[in-house]
């Protein structure tokens, strides 16, 4: 008996359809290796109707007041928390990860995101109107940018959707939104949701590949381009879109130092680092992957590190006891146990470093210690659920190796000197840094690095300004 195939479509102005040319890609579950759905590989025509639905749409969104924008995103709030259990499940096949967990920690956070950007659509601030020349008065207009095109990643399919579209509309702008080629289902139970709740053309979503964000990126309708993503694709972005002058905003990957001194609680920043390590299979930008210890408790954290690894667990969505699920695709675990199989001949893997099960892709909590600040693991995004561990004598060389990287999103120190935690948060090259803490996130705070993890802002006022451009207004007072 053969199982049909979930149908997904694409949104446009107002309308699911399929792929003009009727192409489609297939959908696999991470936690099972199975096929569960079709999804569009729109091309050309797709994209173009697209942006011909949001450019249309747009002049009418931008002229709305700053309250009816706030009232819309309040709606669509209440409207993931009234279908949560639907986004759960559409995330979940999508990813894999445990129920419990993606309704506990993905779905509060998404509507307190959509709240927060509902009340920053009323708070956009300037400066005040003045006379900086005689006889004329300055003003200042903070206007939204037009039509965004929009490439979200597959580690948090729902999450980084939000994060994108939420203070684009807020602002006024429309949107063309394309989820990753292997996530896209709650995307598109997210277009369903809000085709509800706004005008028509103001919000669509184009399912596709690579190629697919490649023709958004570079068509020539959009003001600007924003990706959640790789090095290589943000690159690509930055460069498809400089062909015609786009707004770009890029957050890339990330290479999170976690420096732990010696007056540091072990068992307290054991645990709490392992979480964020460990935690999405260590699919996430910020994750607590490359630890920092000072030499002389080396030797004991790493054990209990090891330990909380072997005490930690994969498995299942509906199982309540893990952690964390899959990887998410085929591609993503052959990359991840890739970087275990170069490791150089000084490493040693503490705990894990395997696949687990011979169904979906799941791979053990990893710890690896011995290493050296050029080993290819520690310059290059693992993405996935491996610790590595390295000793330093002091603050200078641990700061020295904590910057000594080509990403600058996210970091922490651990340690109960005040005096130092200041030194290290001020040196640390990175657009985040914790201290005594790692990974938590709240919508009033910027999210966003430097280097190659990329540049603009995501959550926060920082990251609604984003999708804004000024404009000087002067007039003769004669």
């Amino acid at each position: 008996m053969t199982t049909e195939l979930r149908r997904l479509r694409n949104y446009i102005n107002g309308e699911f359809r399929d792929a003009a040319d009727g192409r489609t890609i297939e959908v696999t579950n991470p936690a099972t290796g199975e096929v569960y759905a079709t999804s569009p590989l729109s091309g050309q025509a797709d994209v173009d109707a697209a942006m011909e639905a949001a450019a249309a749409a747009f002049p009418a969104w931008r002229d709305t007041t700053p309250a009816e924008r706030q009232r819309v995103l309040l709606k669509i709030a209440d409207a993931f928390e009234e279908r949560a259990e639907e986004l759960i499940a559409a995330e979940v096949e999508n990813t894999g990860k445990p129920v419990a967990l993606t309704a506990s920690e993905e779905i509060p956070p998404m509507v307190d995101q959509l709240r927060f950007f509902a009340g920053a659509a009323r708070m956009l601030e300037g400066r005040s109107a003045g006379e900086y020349m005689e006889g004329m008065t300055s003003i200042v207009r903070r206007e939204p940018v037009g039509v965004c095109a929009q490439v979200a990643p597959w580690n948090y399919p729902m999450m980084m959707a939000v994060w994108k579209f939420a203070p684009a509309l807020a602002a006024g702008n429309t949107v063309v939104l394309k989820p990753s080629d292997t996530t896209p289902a709650s995307t598109v139970l997210i277009a369903e949701i809000i085709g509800q709740i706004v005008p028509k053309g103001v919000f669509n979503v184009v399912c596709g590949d690579r190629e697919t964000g490649r023709a958004m990126v570079e068509h020539r309708t959009p003001a600007m381009a924003s990706i959640t993503g790789s090095v290589r694709a943000g690159m690509q972005v930055a460069e498809s879109a400089a062909k015609d002058v786009k707004r770009v905003h890029l957050e890339l990957g990330g290479k999170a130092p976690v420096v732990v001194f010696e007056d540091t609680d072990i068992a307290k920043a054991v645990e709490d680092i392992s979480v964020a390590g460990f935690f999405n299979a260590g699919q996430d930008c910020t994750a607590a992957t490359r630890v920092l210890v000072h030499e002389s408790i080396h030797d004991e954290f790493v054990a209990a590190l090891a330990k909380a690894a072997a005490d930690t667990k994969t498995g299942q969505p509906d199982d309540e006891d893990v952690l964390y699920g899959p990887l998410n695709n085929a591609n993503q675990l052959k990359q991840v146990s890739g970087f275990i199989e170069r490791l150089p001949a000084h490493a040693k893997v503490e705990a894990g470093g395997h696949r687990v099960g011979d169904k979906g892709y799941f791979f053990a909590p990893t710890v690896v210690s011995g290493l050296q600040q050029d080993d290819e693991i520690i310059q290059n995004e693992v993405f996935g659920p491996v610790i590595t561990v390295q000793s330093f004598t002091d603050e200078a060389q641990a700061l020295a190796y904590a910057n000594g990287v080509e990403y600058a999103l996210a970091s922490s120190v651990w340690t109960k000197d005040h005096a130092r935690a200041m030194r290290m948060s001020k040196a640390l090259d990175f657009g985040c840094v914790w201290i005594n803490t790692h990974i938590p996130l709240v919508a009033e705070m910027p999210h966003g690095g430097f280097k190659k993890s990329g540049y603009g802002k995501d959550l926060s006022g920082y990251g609604f300004e984003d999708y804004t451009r000024i404009k000087h207004v002067m007039t003769s007072l004669g």
